[in-house]
């Protein structure tokens, strides 16, 4: 979209700021509650943020995969809630109608995600499927220009919000692996369609997730994203490859915004007659942090501006995510170790942060499915 330096920097300091100034100061808010206020989710809406990765020719402002990093790593400087009510619509929510859909489709749901009138969710994960994304169980049976979808999706992100489903579905009971599975759009408001309880989860307080159940809920063919059948695993895949470098991205982010409070507090704190940012090992922990925040973020910008070129990164995108995802723990690690016991309690942000970091290294494949993914990449390559 951008592509201008003013304007990009224009955009960067304009989400900075309201991230500082905005969202910072509702974090614990939102922690006890465990919910966005509505005014924030229209503020939003009001700043473009529901429409920052979508095409132009949709209403939304079509960043490259550059300028979407970089403002992950502007978003990632607060709780990842507030990331992740627009994080579907800009990524695995939308992105597989951007990537295949027909023009039909992107004309009917893109320009109602740019809004933020309509929040996308991304239906892949089962009860008995996670890791082996291929092997979904979610039936759609086609009749008489109709497929009836039936099935379980669990963990599914920002379902309670949703208005339209993007679904995994095998419409080939013949084919048990990724040509069996198709992908469809499904409009919440559908017949059949049933919400389990929202997860309790170890933190991400304000992001809500649950299990979504299909019984015999009518799909129009014309909703089968592409037109054609068989292709949904190959889109999924094309999904979490950008998914996974905007998460890597984030993590970035997130890593910063606990480096910047562990500096602080060690430059406050006082032990042994002096601030504990002058004891050397307090020093080591601030100085490997800050050396794998520098190395995650350089990834991520090379892959990003790679792909903007037209590579492929398949390979790069689980790197990144692995690399960064396994980073921001050990920083949120030691943010914790250098607030010494205050870092154990709820007043400080890093209590929080440390929790809510741990789902990184699990969604969008997690980090032994990445190790798999670049090493199977390599054989191919190699061979």
């Amino acid at each position: 979209m951008i592509r201008d330096q003013e304007t990009l920097d224009q955009l960067l300091d304009t989400i900075g700021r309201y991230v500082r100034e905005r969202l910072v100061p509702l974090e614990q808010q939102v922690a006890e509650e465990d919910a966005i206020p509505e005014d924030v989710v229209q503020e939003m809406r009001e700043l473009g943020l529901f429409g920052l990765t979508i095409p132009e020719e949709y209403g939304g402002l079509g960043l490259t995969l550059e300028e979407e990093v970089l403002v992950a790593f502007e978003l990632g400087h607060t709780s990842p809630a507030f990331r992740s009510v627009i994080g579907t619509n800009n990524g695995i929510g939308s992105a597989a109608i951007v990537f295949d859909g027909t023009e039909e489709q992107k004309q009917q749901y893109l320009p109602r995600y740019a809004s933020g009138e309509l929040i996308g969710s991304f239906c892949l994960t089962e009860p008995d499927v996670g890791s082996d994304s291929a092997a979904v169980k979610t039936s759609a049976r086609l009749d008489d220009g109709v497929y009836f979808l039936n099935g379980t999706k669990r963990y599914i992100t920002n379902a309670p919000r949703a208005g339209t489903f993007t679904v995994m579905a095998r419409t080939n009971p013949e084919e048990s692996k990724a040509r069996g599975v198709s992908a469809f759009i499904v409009d919440a408001d559908s017949p059949g369609i049933t919400l389990g309880a929202k997860d309790k989860k170890m933190g991400q307080a304000g992001s809500h997730t649950c299990d979504v159940i299909f019984d015999n809920v009518k799909v129009p063919a014309e909703n089968l994203i592409g037109g054609e059948e068989g292709k949904g695993f190959y889109t999924a895949m094309k999904v979490l490859d950008r998914g996974r470098l905007h998460i890597a991205a984030v993590s970035v982010g997130v890593a910063e915004r606990l480096l910047e409070d562990a500096l602080a507090y060690a430059m406050d704190r006082k032990q042994f007659g002096k601030p504990i940012s002058e004891h050397q090992l307090i020093q080591a922990m601030l100085a490997d942090s800050k050396t794998e925040i520098y190395a995650a973020k350089s990834m991520v910008l090379d892959a990003a501006r790679k792909r903007d070129l037209g590579a492929s990164i398949s390979t790069e995108a689980s790197c990144c995510k692995l690399f960064a995802t396994e980073m921001v723990g050990r920083v949120a690690d030691r943010a914790v170790q250098i607030h010494g016991g205050a870092g154990y309690i709820s007043d400080y942000a890093v209590e929080r942060f440390y929790r809510d970091v741990r789902l990184f290294r699990l969604y969008e494949g997690t980090s032994q499915i990445q190790q798999l993914v670049i090493a199977r990449n390599m054989i191919k390559e190699a061979s």
